[in-house]
C-alpha cells in the first residue's frame, strides 16, 4: 500500500501546485483522478474492505467527470460522489466496532441536519440548473458525517470521524467556490487549494481507517 500512497500523495500534490487554476485539460484531469484511483488500488492489493474500494474508485471517476467542462459531467460526477458516500455510509454501519445506538445519544447529527437546512436554503437560488442535483447531494454528505459517528474514537478509527468531518468541510467550501463566491473575491482565489487540501486529505484519512494494516 505504501508505493500506492505515495503515487496517490505525489499527484495530490502536483494537482494543488501545478492544476488548481489551471484551464481543463486531459492532463489535469488524469492527475486529479490518479490521486484518488491510487489509494483505491492500493487499498484493494492491500485486502481493505470492497466497501473502501469502491467509494475510493467512483470517487476517482466523480474527480474525472467534474475536471470536465460539461454540466452532464457534472451531474454525472455528483452522482458519483454520491454514490462514495453512501458506500461510505454502509462501510461505517457494517463495521463490528459499530454501535448504531449513538446516533441517537449524540447531539451532532441534530447538528449537522441543521447545517444541511441552512446550506439547502442558501445554494437553492443560487445553484441555478444544477440545484435539484445539489439538494439531492446535501443530506448524502452530511448522513456520511452523521453515521460516522457509530464509530468508536479508538485506534485507527478515530480517523474515518476525522475523514469524515473534514469530507463535508471541503464540500462546504466547493459549495461557495462554485455557487457564492464572486470571481472578484479573495476567498474565490483560495478556495480551490482549501477544497482540493481537505478533500484528499479526507480520502486519505478514511482510507487509513479501514486497511487492515495502515498505509504499511
Amino acid at each position: 500500500m505504501a508505493v500506492w500512497w505515495g503515487i496517490g500523495a505525489l499527484a495530490s500534490v502536483v494537482y494543488l501546485v501545478r492544476f488548481c487554476h489551471a484551464e481543463e485539460s486531459y492532463l489535469k484531469s488524469v492527475i486529479k483522478t490518479a490521486s484518488i484511483a491510487a489509494l483505491s488500488v492500493g487499498a484493494l492489493l492491500a485486502g481493505g474492505p470492497w466497501a473502501l474500494v469502491a467509494a475510493l474508485a467512483v470517487s476517482a471517476l466523480g474527480d474525472w467527470l467534474i475536471s470536465r467542462d460539461s454540466q452532464l459531467a457534472f451531474k454525472l460526477g455528483v452522482a458519483s460522489f454520491a454514490a462514495g458516500h453512501l458506500l461510505y455510509v454502509g462501510l461505517f454501519l457494517t463495521h463490528p466496532l459499530a454501535v448504531p445506538e449513538r446516533l441517537y445519544l449524540h447531539p451532532a447529527p441534530w447538528v449537522i441536519m441543521l447545517l444541511g437546512v441552512l446550506g439547502a436554503v442558501q445554494l437553492f437560488p443560487r445553484a441555478g440548473k444544477l440545484r435539484w442535483p445539489v439538494m439531492a447531494y446535501i443530506p448524502i454528505i452530511l448522513s456520511m458525517g452523521a453515521v460516522a459517528l457509530v464509530l468508536p474514537a479508538t485506534g485507527r478509527l478515530v480517523w474515518a470521524k476525522i475523514g469524515a468531518g473534514v469530507f463535508i468541510l471541503s464540500d462546504l467550501v466547493l459549495a461557495q467556490e462554485l455557487f457564492v463566491l464572486s470571481d472578484a473575491s479573495r476567498l474565490q482565489k483560495v478556495a480551490p487549494y482549501i477544497v482540493w487540501s481537505t478533500y484528499w486529505i479526507a480520502q486519505a484519512c478514511l482510507t487509513y481507517a479501514f486497511l487492515p494494516t495502515g498505509f504499511a
